[in-house]
């Protein structure tokens, strides 16, 4: 009796988060025609203010170490090239240039960028100098994490993960997890620096990612010598910014076919100086 009753329970809770759930366009399609509706189970607000704890944690902890904004040219170029991309984001969105973006760049061994909710971005000075990148190419990398941001993918994930959980995480989200938000927080750091993005999710970052660059005039092939810089480079692993979903063969096809049908963005920005 306990049991069944036990099960009854499960099934309301698992029926109410579902019914809290909202399918959603994030983003306009653009030119390269990312159109996809998404499943959310959490509001972009809650996941945007627990990134925005996340961020500040880190941000924190980097400036404690002395690893923080260490190198003022190198800061300078980083937030140039995101102050063109951040420009470029309304086309997507229209919200999308009047969030609270923030750039930062992080003294590490480690060959790494990310954009969490909300625009909170940080590049890893290994990336830059160990890849040797130009400004077309770091376009190219911050695009795409960009892109993340844009589509709310960690948003996506997150709900991805209340639908699949255990009966503990439906009662969460039954419950609204942006009550508990240091558990949303610690959700948002997962997807955002332990777990590998989808296949899914990386071609969509990928695709956005160039034309995001191309429309703030650079060489959306930056994309492509990305990949080919870290095929040469070998040895290292593939960072999580540049996920082995797609494999890189099809991932450098897939990035050809777009950066070229991007091209006249990239020449009419370059032309309109």
């Amino acid at each position: 009796m306990a049991s069944r009753l036990l099960g009854l329970v499960a099934i309301g809770v698992a029926a109410l988060a579902l019914s809290g759930c909202s399918s959603v366009r994030t983003t306009q399609a653009g030119a390269v025609g990312v159109d996809r509706q998404q499943t959310m189970f959490v509001s972009s607000a809650e996941v945007n203010q627990a990134a925005a704890q996340q961020y500040s944690k880190t941000i924190s902890e980097a400036q404690k170490k002395g690893a923080l904004d260490r190198d003022p040219a190198e800061v300078q170029r980083v937030r140039a090239i995101a102050g063109r991309l951040i420009t470029q984001t309304g086309v997507f969105r229209p919200d999308a240039p009047g969030w609270k973006w923030e750039t930062h760049v992080i003294t590490s061994n480690e060959v790494n960028a990310w954009c969490m909710p909300g625009g909170k971005i940080a590049v890893y000075t290994a990336l830059i100098e160990k890849l040797k990148l130009t400004d077309d190419e770091l376009a190219a990398v911050m695009g795409h994490e960009i892109a993340h941001a844009l589509r709310e993918h960690g948003r996506e994930r997150v709900s991805q993960q209340m639908a699949t959980g255990l009966a503990v995480g439906v009662a969460s989200a039954a419950l609204g997890l942006g009550g508990t938000g240091s558990q949303l927080a610690d959700m948002v750091a997962q997807v955002t620096f332990t777990l590998p993005n989808s296949r899914l999710h990386e071609q969509e970052a990928d695709r956005i990612g160039v034309e995001l660059a191309a429309r703030a005039g650079y060489d959306p092939h930056g994309a492509v010598t990305v990949w080919q810089k870290m095929a040469q480079a070998g040895g290292g692993g593939t960072p999580q910014f540049l996920s082995t979903h797609p494999s890189p063969e099809n991932r450098i096809s897939d990035l050809e076919v777009y950066a070229q049908k991007v091209m006249p963005l990239y020449q009419a920005a370059r032309k309109g100086g």
